[in-house]
């Protein structure tokens, strides 16, 4: 049965998770009049940079001068990404990022090992003392992702077992510690995911940790990102992480396994909202002269469909 979110928060990823598979660093300035197009656009929460190794990835070496240089808009939110202690006193010395309390977690052990050097349990049981440190500087949790919900390139389609065990484990740290999560996302971080395991893992969520919002981090490696976000929505689902003209991708699921594309498009996901009478608060028309600016910044055609086509506004108005 079709049950249809009457209204979907979509969360910008663009400023940061495009930026920073790109082979060179863009200039400060391109990237924050990046970012307030996209603020402008009415988009509500946007990662603006990664407080990351420098040498792992020195397209976010300009973490803390991006931030200074972004004119912040009432009603958005503008966070950062940090893996480590390091990170995140870095970040916490930005006065411009908007913290925000978030756990990380695994369902491939070989992703996992060849991101973080740690297996997926011994990752996960590091969040422990992320939930007790965010908990000491004052943050509240608000949302987990699992990695690799759907698969890896490296080991291949991961179980309903095997996420299974991700979700009770995060069931049984919130009753260890005594915290509560939001959001949970379900991360297709290089494009496993198809309709039907959407939906049946959406599920899973749901029985497993109910009462926690159920969020999409969804990427369009294979083609089919946009068909798995409408099987989301047709499930009822109604919180998005997606990309300005679809920039993006995972710099670390290794070459020799394979690519991972950028995350599903904003402005085509707001498109197919709107067409479906599914209200985001988001202004067609800016998001996609923002993608256009993106595609202007990083010098070649992008994936965006809508950017290119037009919205249908100026169609509908001439055939009325």
């Amino acid at each position: 049965m079709t049950t249809l979110p009457q209204e979907v928060e979509i969360h910008e990823e663009g400023p940061r998770e495009g930026f920073q598979i790109e082979p060179r660093t863009h200039p400060v300035g391109e990237r924050a009049a990046l970012v307030e197009a996209l603020a402008d656009a009415g988009l509500r929460q946007i990662p603006v940079a990664s407080f990351v190794s420098r040498r792992r990835v020195p397209q976010m070496a300009d973490a803390a001068e991006l931030f200074a240089a972004v004119r912040k808009r009432a009603g958005t939110r503008y966070t950062a990404l940090w893996l480590n202690e390091t990170g995140f006193e870095r970040a916490r010395a930005t006065p411009q990022v908007d913290l925000a309390g978030t756990l990380y977690f695994y369902a491939s052990d070989a992703f996992s090992r060849q991101n973080n050097g740690q297996g997926a349990a011994e990752f996960a049981e590091s969040q422990r003392l992320w939930l007790r440190r965010y908990r000491e500087a004052g943050l509240a949790i608000e949302a987990a992702y699992v990695m690799t919900a759907f698969g890896c390139n490296l080991e291949g389609e991961i179980g309903e077992d095997r996420l299974a065990g991700v979700l009770g484990f995060v069931g049984g740290l919130l009753r260890d510690e005594g915290g509560a999560l939001p959001r949970l996302y379900l991360a297709d971080t290089v494009g496993w995911a198809n309709p039907l395991s959407v939906r049946r893992r959406v599920d899973l969520v749901r029985r497993l940790l109910p009462g926690v919002r159920v969020g999409l981090h969804l990427h369009d490696t294979r083609g089919i990102g946009m068909a798995n976000a409408l099987a989301a929505l047709e499930h009822g689902v109604d919180l998005f992480d997606a990309s300005i003209a679809g920039l993006g991708g995972c710099p670390f699921c290794g070459h020799a396994h394979g690519s991972a594309s950028g995350n599903i498009c904003t402005e085509d996901l707001a498109f197919l909202c709107a067409e479906l009478g599914i209200e985001t608060g988001l202004d067609l028309e800016q998001l996609v002269a923002a993608a256009r600016l993106a595609e202007r910044i990083i010098g070649r055609r992008l994936d965006g469909k809508l950017m290119h086509a037009g919205t249908l506004r100026a169609l509908r108005r001439r055939a009325g």
